[in-house]
């Protein structure tokens, strides 16, 4: 059974009301994410007052992870009621609660367009084997936010400079491209995640924009072959976990 809460450097997630918990996988998109919007901030590329829309926010732990590395508004935006009140009480007990709101709300009913960031830990699953636990499902299957859904929202509400990032199995690389084109989004950047250097990648952490530029593309594993975290790993986690 999973912890209650998981605790931060700078904040803690309470996590007991919410079907998808905190993982490593997520954790490590989160840190991915947030480095990569300092950086386009820093630069210029992304202009500081740009809006920011967390899909799928769960427990909050993204839009937490953003809001400690660059000072953005964000609209983190939950389905299921539980889950989207655990995620308000932990913006509020955080040091970031007043670059964040939380909304209770379906994405596919959001009307927002214009925002320069748009981030998602979306349902993995689609036409698979459900638990039958109505809230796990919701998290973790596509049946009320498939991926055809979950692009043309993108495509709905990202400006024209906007970038997304999203977390993906890596089983279904395959099917990304054909999502992507029905609504005109190309991948910019993509790392495959593997457990361990032995493994073969699991995760798709991705960057895509409006603009068709060369991908970059690049492997990053969690641990090494002695079961330590890799150093690619630990600079991105270590303003985060505690043991870091």
């Amino acid at each position: 059974m999973a912890n209650a809460y998981f605790r931060f450097k700078q904040f803690t997630v309470q996590q007991d009301l919410c079907a998808m918990k905190v993982t490593t996988d997520g954790c490590l998109f989160g840190a991915w994410c947030a480095a990569d919007i300092r950086k386009m901030v820093k630069e210029g590329n992304l202009a500081s007052s740009s809006k920011v829309l967390d899909i799928g926010t769960g427990t909050g732990l993204l839009s937490l992870m953003l809001a400690q590395k660059a000072a953005l508004q964000i609209d983190a935006v939950e389905i299921d009621a539980a889950a989207a009140g655990q995620a308000a009480g932990n913006v509020a007990t955080s040091p970031f609660s007043g670059q964040i709101t939380v909304m209770k709300n379906d994405v596919l009913q959001l009307q927002e367009p214009g925002y320069g960031v748009i981030f998602s830990n979306p349902p993995f699953y689609e036409n698979e084997l459900k638990s039958g636990n109505h809230a796990k499902d919701t998290a973790h299957h596509s049946h009320q936010l498939t991926w055809a859904e979950l692009f043309a929202a993108i495509n709905r509400m990202l400006n024209d400079h906007g970038v997304f990032f999203l977390l993906l199995p890596a089983k279904r690389e395959g099917e990304l491209e054909g999502y992507l084109k029905k609504e005109d989004l190309y991948v910019n950047r993509i790392v495959r995640v593997q457990q361990t250097t032995r493994h073969t990648p699991f995760r798709l952490l991705v960057q895509g924009s409006r603009t068709v530029s060369p991908v970059s593309e690049e492997r990053l594993s969690i641990k090494d072959e002695n079961q330590q975290y890799t150093p690619e790993f630990t600079a991105l986690l270590k303003d985060y976990y505690l043991y870091l």
